[in-house]
Order: C-alpha cells, then sequence, then structure tokens
C-alpha cells in the first residue's frame, strides 16, 4: 500500500461528512433488510432487486462514462463490493437478527480493515488507531449485548460468520478503491453494472425465488432502499470518505452504526434503551471519533486535555 498524505482540513471535513451519510444510510439497511429477510423474499430475492435496479441506472452511464481498460479493475470491485459483500449480508439476515449485523458487519469492517493494513504496512499501525479499535469494539459488544447472549434458535451463528464475511468483502473494497484511486462516481457504476450482468442470469435461471408472493408495497421499499440508497449512495459516499480521509479511518465511522439504529429506534419505535446500550453508544462513539480524526486534529486534542 502506497503512502498517501495526511488528508488537508477541508477533504477531512467532506470526507467525515460522507461516512457520516453512510452511518445513516446503513442504519436503515440493517433494519429493510432484516425486514425483507424475515418476510415473504429469500436473500436472492432481495439481492436481485438490488442489483436488478442499480443495474439498470448505472449500466448506460458505465458504458458511456468508462473506458474498456478499467473494466478488469471495476470487475474486482463488483465481485467483492457488490456480490461477494451482498449475498453474504443477505444470507446472514435470514439466520440472525439486525443487531447481529450491527455488531458483526458494522464492527467487522473496521476490524478487518486495520488487520490487512497492519499486514500490508509490517504491523506499524499508530496506537490511536488500535485504542480507537478496542473502543469501538466494547461500545459494539455493549450495545449488542442483550441480543447476542439472548437465547438462540441454534443457526445464528452461521449469520454471524456470514456477517463477518461480509465485513471483509467490504474492507477489502474500500481497500482497493483507496489504491486503485477509482473515482467514487465510476465505483459505483461498475459495481452495479457488472453486479448485475453476473447475478441476474444465475439467479432467474437456477436460484430458488419468491418475489411473486409479496405485495407491491413490500417489492418498493426493497427496490428503492437496496437498489438506489443502499447500493448506490452509501457505496458512492463510503468511496468518497475513503479517498478524502483514509480506509481506517472512514471504517471506523461506520462502527456508529448500531448506536444511530438504537436511537432511532428509541425516538421513532418508541423502543427502550438498557443501561448497557446507553454506555455502547457513548464508548462507540468515542472509539469512531478517535479513529476518525486526523492525527493532527488528535494531537491537539490531546496538548488541549493536558494543559
Amino acid at each position: 500500500m502506497h503512502a498517501t498524505p495526511p488528508p488537508s482540513n477541508a477533504d477531512a471535513v467532506r470526507g467525515l461528512l460522507a461516512a457520516l451519510a453512510v452511518v445513516v444510510f446503513w442504519s436503515g439497511f440493517n433494519i429493510v433488510s432484516r425486514f425483507g429477510a424475515t418476510a415473504s423474499f429469500t436473500p436472492f430475492d432481495i439481492a436481485a432487486m438490488r442489483y436488478g435496479v442499480s443495474g439498470a441506472i448505472a449500466l448506460p452511464l458505465f458504458l458511456h462514462f468508462v473506458p474498456r481498460q478499467d473494466w478488469p479493475r471495476h470487475m474486482v470491485l463488483a465481485a467483492v463490493g457488490g456480490l461477494g459483500y451482498g449475498i453474504l449480508v443477505y444470507s446472514g439476515f435470514a439466520f440472525a437478527p439486525s443487531a447481529h449485523a450491527g455488531v458483526f458487519v458494522n464492527g467487522g469492517i473496521p476490524f478487518w480493515t486495520i488487520v490487512i493494513l497492519a499486514v500490508m504496512s509490517g504491523f506499524r499501525i499508530p496506537r490511536p488507531t488500535l485504542v480507537a479499535l478496542a473502543l469501538s469494539t466494547c461500545g459494539l459488544l455493549l450495545i449488542g449485548f442483550e441480543s447476542l447472549l439472548a437465547p438462540t434458535h441454534g443457526r445464528e451463528w452461521i449469520g454471524d460468520l456470514l456477517f463477518l464475511a461480509a465485513a471483509l468483502c467490504w474492507a477489502v473494497f474500500g481497500l482497493l478503491m483507496r489504491r486503485w484511486q477509482v473515482k467514487p462516481q465510476f465505483g459505483i457504476l461498475g459495481i452495479a453494472s457488472f453486479s448485475a450482468l453476473a447475478y441476474l442470469p444465475v439467479y432467474l435461471l437456477w436460484l430458488p425465488a419468491n418475489i411473486a408472493a409479496a405485495s407491491w408495497g413490500e417489492i418498493a421499499l426493497q427496490c428503492v432502499y437496496q437498489g438506489v440508497i443502499a447500493s448506490m449512495l452509501a457505496a458512492g459516499f463510503y468511496s468518497y470518505a475513503v479517498q478524502k480521509v483514509g480506509a481506517s479511518e472512514a471504517s471506523m465511522m461506520l462502527a456508529l452504526v448500531p448506536a444511530v439504529t438504537a436511537v432511532g429506534a428509541f425516538l421513532i419505535l418508541d423502543e427502550g434503551l438498557g443501561l448497557a446500550t446507553v454506555i455502547g453508544i457513548v464508548v462507540v462513539s468515542t472509539g469512531a471519533l478517535l479513529g476518525a480524526l486526523p492525527p493532527a486534529a488528535i494531537a491537539r486534542l490531546r496538548a488541549s486535555v493536558l494543559r
């Protein structure tokens, strides 16, 4: 991995704002995906709606704007950030609840990102990054404490492993976007296009489908959220954040997703917040902030505290 200069203050602000937008998008994604997986749809139906809608939008634009010599890289990005991530995470929702996805996907992405960076850099990782990862992990475990210790139905561990594998795919996607300096708008077009071309024929010919049993409202919800918000907007904003502030910093912000989801459920759905959840929100927010701030900002913060 080539060394890159630290981001300017303006780039850091834009990158963190983009990462916060991804937090909002993915907080809704966990709920919408779990709803779809426990309703009428198979995981393959949800993936088909994601890739079908995004592919229909993206393919004409991709063919027009992206040179052919760049297509192999976009195929690789689609394999990990499109098909790999999407199929694994949707399959996980069929076994485990959304709270587990918040812990293992959104906690797994910064974990895998930092592990890969550590291996590639000879295990030279800044101490603030390691502290941020430890804080965020503890906070995520506190937020998911009740769900993780609740009586299982025997197969939730399968979903947890699928979520971890999905997190690994997304971490690789973010690092490749950073290394290859793929423009975010072209990256999402390539992911959507090649994912649709590879997946839809297989789905239509061989995979189990139950989409005909769903209502039009359920289909519309999944098509809009999966095909536009999750597939295109979230991926594009995340790619932008990675290029502006770095892969480890952007991935740390995703640890906020379970906290935002819990607060949203409290405000909108009147779901209670236990003491462990409240403490976990504070801890994970501290860790995500520490991991996302540029080193210069951390140094200034440390100096002001020590005065």
